[in-house]
């Protein structure tokens, strides 16, 4: 199935899209394509913040978008690949069968999965700015990732098939 089917599936029922992706067997440049592509979208979104900050503050923006560059492609998949052990970790610890595999994607899938409302909070960010719009956004964001990373944990970590 198409990614873009399988993020619209996604926010229908984010365990059935995990356990297929789980299905198709453990493969790590599978999960690291997810993790990037996810990353990716994160850091273009970045792009219309970065600019209208630029323009305000009369900095370059090319500095900017290199630093953000660094921050999502090169340091966040690290932090992220390590939350994933973590969490992994803790599913042991409670008794889990699941695999540390499992729990990557878990959490880079329910990453990339919410990477259009992640484009919407740019655009916010960088046409309005900052305020209650932008906050209901984040907000949005964080309840759809939060659901969508602890459903596909469930689903990899203590799924009986």
């Amino acid at each position: 199935m198409p990614v873009t089917r399988d993020i619209v599936a996604t926010y229908r029922g984010p365990r059935r899209v995990v356990r297929r992706l789980l299905d198709a067997g453990p493969r790590e440049d599978r999960a690291l394509v997810i993790l990037v592509a996810a990353c990716g979208v994160i850091f273009i979104a970045q792009w219309p913040r970065l600019a209208r900050e630029a323009h305000l503050t009369g900095q370059e923006l090319n500095p900017m978008l290199g630093g953000a560059l660094l921050a999502w492609i090169f340091i966040a998949p690290l932090i992220l690949y390590t939350l994933a052990l973590l969490s992994h970790g803790l599913a042991r610890m409670l008794r889990a069968k699941g695999t540390a595999y499992g729990a990557r994607v878990a959490l880079f899938w329910a990453l990339l999965a919410t990477s259009p409302i992640m484009l919407l909070h740019g655009l916010v960010a960088g046409f309005i700015g900052p305020g209650p719009g932008l906050q209901a956004v984040g907000l949005i964001w964080l309840s759809f990732f939060g659901w969508f990373w602890v459903a596909g944990w469930l689903e990899a970590e203590w799924s009986n098939a």
